[in-house]
């Protein structure tokens, strides 16, 4: 296939952004192409609003000339350091830069770099299916130039590098964890080749930016299955450098008959099952995290078998270091999926005892606006072979939701606040601010959340004067 077919000419490649860089670099007697995910995307049927251009000759000058040209509202970003520009216009962005060569020094993935040819740029790329270029100039428009057989790797759905895959994954380590990454969201086997190169440079990840890493893994985290990612990353030997946390959680042990699940496996499973369900980033690792603490809370118990108690409460602990150590972010992101982690193992109390008012209003409480995803986890976390049993553990859920509806309709306990503050509690008995005001303040909470009162301020009031009396405080009015 030297050109692309109308069709394609048509609906990729027309309209006025094209017109304007195919006419600016034949003007400036540039040769031009697009090339990498906008071209490899078409052949997938996938959309893409993200261009890259490459020009024999300066980038940034194609750029700065496209964007002239294009006028109000454009905007023009310049990269000087890097030799690239990026021109945004309406919901398109265009990346440009120059041909070129690189070569790299042992210890760093920053390469050295000098202009080059389409043949250099292309021999430079991370992967055949991104080494696809198709031309842009009015003489050979739609031309495709595909040196490294990028078009059959796509068809035979292959990640294989254009030249040896060692010396591609040596320069840039960081091309290994795009290559499982694409694998990953893709649904693409790795050449053999590729993947032994893999394992056989992965300990130069070391030289890659923690930021870079993570970027890459949310990127597999967030694909359709990503259990294909972490198995890849596991298989490599990768996912032991990059996250041994998790690798920890492998294995099954046997004791006197009793056996536990691998909790590895089991985290897979839950992470792909939630994934059906979601595209949000922070609660598929709430389901990465949720067993975290198993291996360190795993005892024998002659009576009870294999333990993990408290692994819940545990893994949220870990759950600070782990998001420290990976560079990802110590805000509300991680204080949610704490929370997710420390709470996921409540609804499956309930569900195994009598679903009790207060243990729900606790829950609901303790939950906040965050409930329905812990129900999600939680459904996310039967992984039963046994389909009598995974029927009757949705089936009980259905139960606990129903409560919780009830009862959140009737107490209104989502994130409340009670009815008396601790200043007024201060001006109703006259006493300053300290641990006393916090202990009446508590059992008002504590009283509404048991069922002992209902959740209002008439009710609470009663109740506050009668736990003071017992205290020897009297309200001053």
């Amino acid at each position: 296939m030297n050109y692309l077919d109308n069709k394609y000419i048509e609906k990729h490649f027309s309209g006025k952004i094209f017109d304007i860089i195919s006419e600016c670099a034949d003007e400036m007697g540039l040769e031009c192409y697009a090339i990498g995910g906008y071209v490899r995307d078409i052949f997938l049927h996938r959309k893409s609003k993200d261009i890259d251009v490459v020009t024999v000759g300066k980038g940034i000058d194609l750029a700065q000339a496209v964007a002239k040209r294009l006028g109000r509202p454009t905007k023009l970003s310049v990269f000087q350091s890097f030799g690239t520009a990026q021109v945004k216009h309406k919901d398109i962005e265009v990346e440009f830069v120059g041909a070129r060569k690189e070569s790299y020094e042992r210890g760093s993935r920053k390469p050295f770099v000098e202009d080059g040819t389409l043949e250099d740029d292309q021999n430079r790329r991370d992967f055949t299916i991104n080494a696809l270029a198709i031309c842009l100039n009015k003489k050979h428009y739609g031309k495709l130039l595909d040196p490294f057989g990028g078009l059959e790797d796509l068809e035979n759905c292959i990640i294989r590098t254009p030249l040896d895959p060692d010396i591609t994954f040596s320069d840039d380590p960081l091309r290994m964890m795009r290559g499982i990454r694409f694998s990953s969201q893709l649904g693409f086997d790795i050449e053999g080749r590729t993947f032994d190169a893999i394992s056989a440079n992965k300990e130069r990840i070391s030289i890659v930016s923690q930021e870079r890493i993570i970027d890459e893994l949310n990127k597999i985290v967030l694909s359709p299955k990503p259990s294909v990612g972490f198995l890849l990353l596991d298989k490599t030997g990768l996912l032991e450098l990059i996250f041994p946390e998790l690798v920890a959680l492998k294995g099954a042990e046997t004791k006197d008959g009793i056996g536990h699940k691998d909790n590895f496996y089991h985290t897979l499973a839950v992470l792909d099952n939630i994934s059906r369900k979601t595209d949000d980033l922070w609660l598929r690792w709430a389901a990465i995290l949720h067993d975290i603490a198993k291996p360190a809370t795993k005892r024998w118990d002659p009576k009870l078998g294999w333990t993990f108690h408290n692994h819940n409460f545990v893994g949220a602990k870990m759950t600070h270091g782990i998001f420290r150590q990976m560079k990802l972010p110590l805000n509300e992101k991680m204080k949610y999926v704490q929370k997710l982690v420390g709470l996921h193992m409540r609804p499956v109390t309930l569900v195994e005892d009598v679903v009790s008012d207060s243990a729900v209003r606790r829950l609901l409480f303790e939950a906040g606006d965050d409930i329905e995803d812990l129900m999600t986890l939680c459904e996310a976390d039967i992984t039963s072979k046994n389909p009598d049993k995974v029927r009757r553990f949705l089936k009980n859920f259905e139960i606990v939701r129903q409560k919780m509806k009830d009862i959140e309709e009737k107490d209104h306990v989502r994130n409340f606040q009670p009815p008396i503050s601790g200043e007024e509690i201060m001006e109703i008995f006259n006493i300053p601010q300290g641990a006393m005001v916090g202990r009446l303040k508590s059992s008002i909470k504590d009283a509404i959340l048991d069922g002992v009162i209902p959740n209002e301020y008439d009710a609470a009031y009663k109740y506050l004067v009668d736990k003071a009396d017992a205290l020897d405080l009297k309200p001053i009015k």
